[in-house]
C-alpha cells in the first residue's frame, strides 16, 4: 500500500512538473531588426516585437522565455523545437504556410526601396536594372527582389543592419526592406540623411503575404488560436496601442499613413 501511495505521489509530481513546464513559452526572436527587435547597451532585448511577445504571453497567462535566433535559421529552429513560436516580424506567406502555421496578423506595413537622394534611380525593374540591390537573406524582400527586379544584382545579407551599413558605404546602389524599418532604422539617423525612399510601395501578396503573424509548428492549432485571441485582446484592452505608440507615430496594425 505504501509503495502504491509513493508511486501515485510520484506520478502526480511528474504531471505537475509537466504542467509547469508547459506554462513557459519559448519565443524565437531575432534581436537585430530595429525598431522591432534589437539589443540595448546592457545586452537586453528590446523593441516592438519583444514587447508584443511579452504582452501576448501575459495575456495568455504564460511565462515567456525569449530565445535569440539568426533570421535565416528561424523556421528550421522552430521545427526542431528549439522554441514554441516565433515573434520576429515574420510575414504570413503561402510558401511559409507549407512548412509552419500562423496566428492572425499583428501588423502590416509595405516594403519600399531606399537609395541616395541624388541617385536618379526609380524603384522599378527598369530603374534598377544593372544596379546592386541589397536585401536581407531569407526574407520576403529577397523573394520580391528576385521576382520583380530580374536585371538587378541582388546582394544578400545576414541582417538588415548589414544592408544599411553597405548602403551608407556605397557598396550597394539601393536597398529593399520594410518601410518602417527603413524609416526608423536608417533614414531618421545621421547616416541616412542623404538617402530617401524611391516612389512606390511594394505589397505583392505572393511574396509579402497577409501581414506579420506569430509562427507556430504545424499541428499546434491550440497555441495558434491562443495567440490569435491574445492579439485581439491586447488590441481591445489598449496594451497594443501603448506598445505601438512607444515606437511609431501611427497605428501600424493596418499600414503606414499616406505621405510617409
Amino acid at each position: 500500500m505504501i509503495r502504491r501511495t509513493l508511486l501515485a505521489a510520484a506520478a502526480l509530481a511528474a504531471l505537475a512538473t509537466g504542467a509547469l513546464a508547459q506554462d513557459t513559452l519559448r519565443i524565437g526572436v531575432e534581436g537585430a531588426y530595429p525598431p522591432f527587435s534589437y539589443k540595448e547597451a546592457d545586452g537586453s532585448l528590446a523593441g516592438f516585437d519583444i514587447e508584443i511577445a511579452k504582452a501576448l504571453c501575459a495575456q495568455m497567462k504564460r511565462e515567456c522565455e525569449l530565445v535569440e535566433q539568426e533570421w535565416d535559421g528561424m523556421i528550421p529552429a522552430l521545427k526542431a523545437r528549439k522554441f514554441d513560436a516565433i515573434v520576429a516580424s515574420m510575414s504570413i506567406t503561402e510558401e511559409r504556410k507549407r512548412q509552419i502555421d500562423f496566428s492572425d496578423k499583428y501588423y502590416k506595413t509595405p516594403a519600399r526601396v531606399v537609395a541616395p537622394k541624388d541617385s536618379g534611380l526609380e524603384g522599378t525593374a527598369e530603374g534598377l536594372a544593372g544596379k546592386r540591390l541589397g536585401v536581407q537573406r531569407g526574407s520576403t524582400h529577397q523573394c520580391y527582389a528576385e521576382a520583380n527586379f530580374p536585371d538587378a544584382e541582388i546582394v544578400l545579407y545576414g541582417t538588415q543592419d548589414e544592408v544599411f551599413r553597405d548602403l551608407s558605404l556605397g557598396r550597394i546602389d539601393a536597398q529593399l526592406s520594410d518601410s518602417l524599418i527603413a524609416q526608423e532604422g536608417f533614414l531618421s539617423k545621421p547616416e541616412g540623411a542623404d538617402y530617401a525612399f524611391l516612389a512606390g510601395d511594394h505589397t505583392d501578396v505572393e511574396c509579402y503575404g497577409e501581414g506579420v503573424g506569430v509562427a507556430v509548428r504545424k499541428g499546434d492549432d491550440e497555441l495558434r488560436d491562443a495567440f490569435s485571441a491574445a492579439i485581439t485582446a491586447i488590441r481591445d484592452n489598449g496594451t497594443y496601442k501603448t506598445i505601438n505608440d512607444t515606437y511609431f507615430p501611427f497605428d501600424i496594425y493596418g499600414g503606414r499613413p499616406e505621405g510617409m
